[in-house]
């Protein structure tokens, strides 16, 4: 282990002087990526790196050079067994030293008067650019390193490493922000320090009123809880349903039915609210068509919490599914055969076997729909009516005519106090069950078909379903293809020409109004998709497969950026990286930082509920037979996961797309994302190059989810008929 030890240290070592002495330390506005800098590397004196940046004046720097200084000498001086506490207090000085002096120093000098008072006056720094981020990791790492060497964890440095790196980004990415907000709540204008707009809103009637037991109108809480509560348990059926009809019926087109529960996650969420409109609205085409035929008058019943379940029915359902889909298919059929062989009918088979091995998935489902409805803006501001929920509520306290941040952090906590109970509801139900189903061992036949009192209400529902949103969707498409949608409706392709027009004078020329949009919101959505699903799914294995202190505490902060609505995120993100130490406002790197880590729960979610199929067996096996944890992984792990490692690339990739609430707050005039142009459209009453642009992003996503499907694959577990029979898995696991 001695050389293995040598190894990474040198290779952390050696990347760390380099960046200290070659890159930027601070932050490059044109992009680090660019390139551009190189040029001016040496005249400019904000392209310096750290050691001149040091060797000029800035003495703030010199503690960190020290520190890379001490650790070169441990690696010469000291063999692996006995330097393990020193690496570790070298990384935690280090971390600490970095936050500290970035805080506390901004572009003006000390941040704070008291500061300037007890040091003097101190030259102004820029924001972290490449050489610091790279130095931080190296002290992040140099604690995991230590650690292992010390023998935490049986010395497995991967799983150190993984944790260490994890849990640094979760508390720059999510938790540092949430600080930021809540920060703002305490302070004035003039920032000094004041409890009096948190105490006028926690008691609030406004939020906490149960008058609707009476008559009345319910406090914004208990809406929103209630809808969620509805939200959540009609996806989790729904989704369940179409899982059921995808897997274990005889269903003719239930391939076209897969493609239809992925429809509504690919669509804008205020399209959606939209077309119902025009669909079930007032003046709606299918209002004014039962009103003739039954004579019922049927009001503004949509506007409200009835309309704003619909839309997230529709919009969620299909997030349900893709969490459904792979723990239904993944039971094993040996464990239904052998209780038909215990004279089990088919019903009472379901009923006691099947259903209860899909505990994880259906609680996992049930979660993401609540929490999803909670969070939900889009279809809320499109639908709610007079009827707010906690997201508008929070939206129009921030940037309405109330601008009241403490109205916002309360209401913010309640939102969180709501989701985490859910999640911690569901962590209680779970908890000392096992389903493991999926084991090195044999594994013969095939699923039962379900049935024929489940099968038969499953097709209608799922028929029925797919009916309402085919029905749905044809509003959409058709509003594209109109002039002016709900008024006149002669058919014209102008919408799509003004939003995606080409020219071809003098070369390839893309005069369309929506190309900027879309080539830049195409190719975030595509780098943040794969960051997204290998973060999600390495936190679910060590979730799942890890016993390390602060688990629970690490799973909860995970949560926390799922469950605060995107409004929050987006404003807590704008508080916290728009000054240094990290400055990312404007930048693409702050969208996709709020994409990875705002859609990250989703593939950590449906990779426990993966991982909990997977016997422990079969990572012990592994290890037994020489092969690490990160080859373990990557020859075992992975390949049984393939559901889940799709669901988190589709559910990343479309939120990227789709997302709207965070994500008005972060876009810029260089990297306009196409939601927000949407919304620009529809502010100016252009709903059909609104519509056009919609449509052409539908097309775009599910060319995308088949491209997505081909890389990935699909697990598929080799099972031979009869009872008793071997199986292996079709992918073979090496380990050698």
């Amino acid at each position: 282990m001695t050389s293995r030890d040598n190894r990474r240290l040198d290779l952390i070592l050696a990347a760390s002087i380099i960046a200290f002495v070659a890159l930027p330390w601070y932050r490059i506005r044109s992009g680090f990526f660019s390139f551009d800098w190189l040029t001016d590397l040496l005249a400019s004196e904000k392209l310096w790196p750290g050691l001149i940046q040091a060797l000029s004046g800035k003495w703030q720097l010199w503690p960190i050079l020290a520190l890379v200084a001490a650790t070169l000498y441990l690696r010469l001086r000291r063999a692996p067994g006995a330097r393990g506490k020193a690496l570790i207090a070298i990384g935690v000085a280090g971390l600490i030293w970095m936050v500290s002096e970035g805080l506390a120093i901004g572009l003006r000098g000390w941040n704070w008067g008291l500061l300037e008072t007890a040091f003097g006056d101190v030259t102004g720094q820029q924001a972290f650019g490449a050489g610091a981020v790279v130095v931080g990791t190296f002290f992040a790492l140099l604690i995991a390193f230590g650690a292992a060497e010390r023998g935490a964890l049986k010395g497995d440095a991967f799983v150190l490493g993984s944790i260490t790196l994890l849990a640094l980004l979760v508390a720059v990415f999510v938790l540092y922000p949430l600080i930021s907000m809540f920060t703002g709540a305490f302070q004035r204008f003039d920032g000094s320090f004041t409890t009096e707009g948190v105490s006028r809103n926690i008691i609030d009637p406004k939020i906490w009123s149960l008058s609707c037991l009476v008559g009345g109108n319910c406090g914004v809480a208990w809406r929103t809880f209630f809808l969620a509560i509805c939200t959540a348990t009609g996806s989790t059926f729904l989704g369940l349903v179409f899982a059921l009809v995808a897997t274990r019926t005889g269903f003719r087109f239930k391939k076209s039915l897969r493609l239809l529960t992925v429809l509504p996650i690919i669509t804008p969420p205020f399209v959606v609210g939209l077309a119902l409109t025009m669909l079930l609205g007032r003046s709606g085409s299918l209002t004014h068509v039962i009103e003739s035929a039954t004579g019922w008058e049927l009001g503004r019943w949509l506007y409200g919490l009835t309309g704003i379940w619909i839309a997230q029915m529709l919009s969620f359902t299909p997030i349900s599914f893709l969490v459904l889909i792979g723990v239904v298919d993944g039971i094993s059929p040996s464990m239904e055969e052998a209780s038909q062989t215990l004279r089990s009918d088919r019903w009472r088979t379901f009923r006691k076997v099947s259903l209860p091995l899909m505990a994880p998935g259906l609680a996992n489902a049930f979660l993401i729909g609540f929490i999803e409805s909670m969070a939900d803006f889009g279809n809320p501001l499109v639908l709610g009516g007079s009827g707010g929920v906690l997201s508008t509520e929070i939206f129009f306290a921030v940037v309405g005519a109330q601008n009241d941040p403490a109205r916002a952090a309360v209401l913010a906590t309640v939102l969180l106090v709501f989701t985490l109970s859910a999640f911690l509801a569901q962590r209680l139900w779970l908890t000392g069950r096992n389903f493991a189903t999926v084991t090195g061992k044999g594994d013969g036949g095939r699923h039962i078909s379900l049935p024929r009192r489940v099968a038969y209400p499953a097709i209608t529902i799922a028929v029925a379903w797919a009916v309402f949103t085919l029905t749905v969707y044809a509003m959409i498409l058709f509003g594209g293809f109109v002039k002016v949608w709900g008024l006149d409706h002669s058919l014209t392709l102008q919408h799509y020409i003004r939003a995606f027009g080409i020219s071809w004078e003098d070369g390839l020329r893309w005069t369309g109004v929506a190309w900027d949009s879309f080539w830049t919101t195409m190719e975030i959505a595509l780098i943040a998709a794969p960051l997204t699903a290998a973060v999600g799914l390495l936190t679910a294995w060590l979730i799942v497969r890890q016993n390390f202190p602060g688990r629970s505490v690490f799973e909860f902060a995970l949560m926390m950026s799922f469950a605060i609505p995107g409004t929050v995120i987006g404003i807590s993100y704008i508080m916290a990286f728009n000054l240094p130490p990290l400055q990312m406002t404007g930048t693409a790197a702050i969208l996709i930082a709020c994409f990875v880590f705002r859609n990250m729960p989703v593939g950590v979610r449906g990779g426990v509920a993966a991982m909990s199929q997977l016997d422990g067996s079969l990572d012990e096996a592994s290890l037994t037979l020489g092969a690490g944890s990160a080859r373990t992984m990557r020859k075992v792990i992975l390949p049984l996961m393939r559901p889940a490692i799709l669901a988190a690339l589709v559910y990343s990739f479309v939120r990227a797309i789709t997302s709207i609430s965070a994500v008005i707050f972060l876009v810029s005039a260089k990297y306009n994302m196409a939601t927000a142009y949407i919304v620009g459209l529809v502010e100016n009453g252009e709903y059909g190059i609104a519509i056009a642009y919609s449509s052409v992003l539908i097309l775009v996503m599910i060319t995308v989810i088949g491209g997505f499907q081909l890389l990935v694959g699909e697990r598929r577990l080799r099972r031979r008929e009869g009872f008793g029979s071997s199986a292996s898995p079709t992918r073979k696991v090496a380990l050698a």
